[in-house]
């Protein structure tokens, strides 16, 4: 027999199928050790047959086979599945699949050893008296039944251990270590679902389907997703929750502990590698019944799903915009298919495409319009940042955010600040000559962080020291411009000095937990203040929390991408749902250079309806998605000259296809990327629009001609519908 194999390199040259001898039997999906030049390594088995087309002297042998296979049936069809629509080579999408820590075995089996009581009986009186250990081991063993070995050898030394074994009165035994992941606690409540709810629940749970929940902030949304899961495993039926960010995970995590105990198996990027691997043999062997993560958990190995929820569907995190490249929705959306499941994608503010496909019948919509307690949604207040200059206010805080901020803290209520900018100010310029201070990596300004007393750059994290004066003219004239979270930290500790001020945004919580205890301690802290970037803006519930002020609303809306409207109306809605979630009303403060953009209006109102025929008008004029595909093409390398030549070169080629298919064509064009240069790669892009009914026809082709056309010294990759066009 033989068995086709891909082995464990992530080479283009090398990213295809190998036939290998196999003398035992082997089921597909499982790992081998296979002889591969003069080296030994990891493979997998896609295929087995009898034959092969190889000359039979020059096919190597399998070294060695695991007993069960890794990947499993369903995974082997999505690895083909995700290889041909995001042209990955095939190792990439393997080794979503595969835990780092299970291959090469990085991670070493920990075992245990305990000492367990084997006689109760034997008369204590029996030991000498010199034998003081021996004694109070034995009766501590009769009390515990069972110990660690090595937390008897710390109380009564290992030689009263050994004596005990030799007597025949305890035994030993060695267990597999686990890792156990932090217990967050639980939240205990007692929730009688609304009938909007459990009409909800009882409509996916009967008819398998794709669902967009259209769920306000606070309609209970977690409550809907933990009663489907609740009513899958009754029928022996297995999920998936995902949540956009890590620091959703431990409020989740609460809910789905006190609601399925040791059912539940975690995750996410932030696990270490042993926690990583621990949880996902877990889900393997079928002792977890319920996974939740973010983005990667989509990739757990689970069996027999009953439904696959994705929370916030909108995120633009649920797409992975560095190799391997994929839409977690759209992998989402083959497992449900594969599995007969429900897939229900859960969200505020709906991402325009899915909102769209919801109108066209491509997903069941179901929709929350109201709070669960009947409360009302936070009231607005728009404050025009310029009237407020012309009055003489030059603070970044306006007069109402500051008086609803004391009102709020004399109550004993929480604020929380939205900025999303992390960083104490950006943009360090030199008022003589204009010169801006940029990374020497990446084509992006740097950052000043007043806690590290250093210029920073936020794409490759270099740091630098403080400027006294202008590198290019001498001046020491500096001007820094906008304005981070520490600047607001900073300010509002001057305005209220006896009140405690929490921060949460990338630089303070990049350390294991760090989410957890800064979410925790804001909790357990009435009369305080969050301020945070877009981390802040989803999930968390706070019943203490009645006000949210936006700084600086304007930044998201001034983004050079066509979704900038949309995704500053996402963040202002969810913020704002932040406020007045328990029994006390909410209000948003929001900071704006143009109080009457439509996208206020309509945020204010929460009328997304109105926002989304808005939006989508503008998008059918200028034919964006959902009225086409975007497709880009990014060429990255060492130097320009050489990424330039690349570009020309598949430029070239990709205008062929363009005239052999012009109608397939809204727009086409060559260019550097907005940010030219990341850790010393300069980058340029090719950006087409294509009609729906001929993208995957096109989108072939420009495959093709990406797998062919060899450039020198240049990374090239294909993104589909790319979420950041920076």
């Amino acid at each position: 027999m033989y068995a086709e194999v891909v082995v464990d390199i992530l080479n283009s040259e090398v990213d295809k199928i190998f036939d290998y001898k196999i003398s035992t039997p082997c089921k597909i999906g499982t790992r081998v050790l296979v002889p591969f030049g003069n080296r030994k390594l990891e493979g997998y088995v896609l295929n087995i047959k009898d034959t092969t087309a190889m000359n039979e002297d020059k096919v190597k042998e399998v070294i060695s086979i695991d007993d069960e296979p890794i990947i499993l049936p369903e995974m082997l069809k999505l690895i083909d599945f995700m290889t041909e629509n995001y042209n990955l080579r095939k190792m990439d999408a393997i080794r979503l699949f595969v835990p780092s820590g299970l291959r090469q075995n990085k991670v070493k089996t920990k075992l245990t050893r305990y000492a367990l009581i084997k006689d109760k009986n034997f008369d204590i009186n029996s030991f000498k008296s010199t034998a003081k250990n021996q004694k109070e081991l034995y009766l501590y063993l009769l009390e515990h039944s069972r110990e660690k070995i090595s937390e008897l050898n710390k109380k009564f030394t290992s030689s009263a251990v050994s004596k005990l074994e030799k007597l025949n009165l305890i035994k030993l035994e060695v267990e597999k270590e686990k890792t156990h992941i932090k217990d967050y606690g639980v939240i205990n409540k007692n929730v009688v679902l609304t009938q909007t709810q459990q009409r909800i629940v009882n409509t996916i749970t009967q008819k398998p389907d794709n669902y967009l929940l259209f769920g306000v902030t606070g309609s209970g949304k977690t409550e809907v997703y933990m009663n489907i899961i609740k009513n899958m495993l009754s029928i022996n039926k297995t999920s998936i929750m995902l949540v956009p960010e890590i620091s959703l995970t431990p409020q989740v995590l609460k809910n789905f502990k006190a609601k399925f105990g040791n059912d539940i198996a975690l995750l996410h990027s932030g696990l270490s590698v042993r926690e990583r691997f621990d949880e996902w043999f877990r889900i393997y062997n079928g002792e977890a019944k319920v996974v939740v993560g973010a983005r990667s958990a989509i990739f757990a190995p689970i069996k027999n799903l009953g439904v696959i929820v994705i929370d916030e569907e909108h995120d633009g995190s649920y797409y992975s915009e560095s190799n391997p490249r994929y839409s977690t929705i759209e992998v989402a959306q083959f497992r449900a298919k594969y599995n007969k499941c429900a897939l229900v994608l859960g969200s505020a503010t709906p991402d325009v495409e899915s909102f769209y496909k919801a109108q066209n019948g491509e997903y069941k919509l179901l929709e929350m319009p109201e709070r669960v307690n009947k409360a009302p949604m936070p009231k607005f207040d728009i404050v025009d940042m310029l009237g407020e200059l012309k009055e003489g206010n030059n603070s970044i805080f306006s007069r109402k955010l500051v008086a609803e901020l004391c009102d709020c803290i004399k109550n004993d209520k929480q604020a929380m600040i939205y900025i999303n900018r992390r960083g104490y100010q950006s943009n360090v310029m030199c008022r003589s000559c204009g010169y801006s201070v940029k990374c020497e990596h990446c084509d992006v300004p740097l950052v000043y962080h007043k806690e590290d007393n250093m210029l920073k750059c936020h794409y490759c994290d270099s740091r630098y020291h403080i400027l006294s004066n202008c590198p290019n003219c001498g001046s020491t004239d500096l001007r820094y411009g906008a304005i981070g979270t520490q600047k607001v930290v900073e300010e509002l500790n001057r305005l209220f000095p006896r009140t405690k001020v929490f921060r949460m945004d990338n630089d303070n919580t990049r350390t294991k937990d760090a989410h957890n205890s800064i979410l925790s301690q804001f909790a357990s802290t009435p009369g305080s203040i969050l301020v945070g970037t877009q981390m802040i803006a989803k999930g968390h519930d706070f019943p203490l929390v009645t006000l949210v002020g936006i700084i600086d609303a304007d930044m998201a809306i001034h983004r050079a991408d066509f979704r900038a409207t949309e995704r500053a109306f996402q963040l202002i809605t969810q913020v704002s749902g932040r406020a007045g979630r328990g029994e006390f009303e909410g209000k948003v403060v929001l900071q704006t250079y143009m109080p009457k953009n439509y996208t206020y209006r309509c945020a204010v109102n929460y009328d997304y309806q109105n926002f989304f025929k808005h939006e989508l008008n503008i998008r059918k004029v200028t034919k964006f998605p959902p009225f086409v595909k975007i497709l880009r093409v990014l060429i990255s390398g060492d130097t320009e000259e050489e990424v330039i030549k690349s570009t020309k070169t598949y430029f070239e080629k990709i205008k062929q296809i363009q005239n052999n298919n012009s109608s397939s064509f809204v727009y086409l064009n060559a260019m550097k990327c907005p940010v030219k240069r990341i850790q010393n790669k300069f980058r340029y892009e090719i950006l087409m629009r294509i009609v729906q009914k001929d993208y995957t026809k096109v989108r072939n082709l420009i495959y093709n001609i990406v797998k062919q056309t060899k450039t020198k010294n240049c990374l090239v990759f294909v993104e589909v519908n790319p979420q950041n066009l920076s």
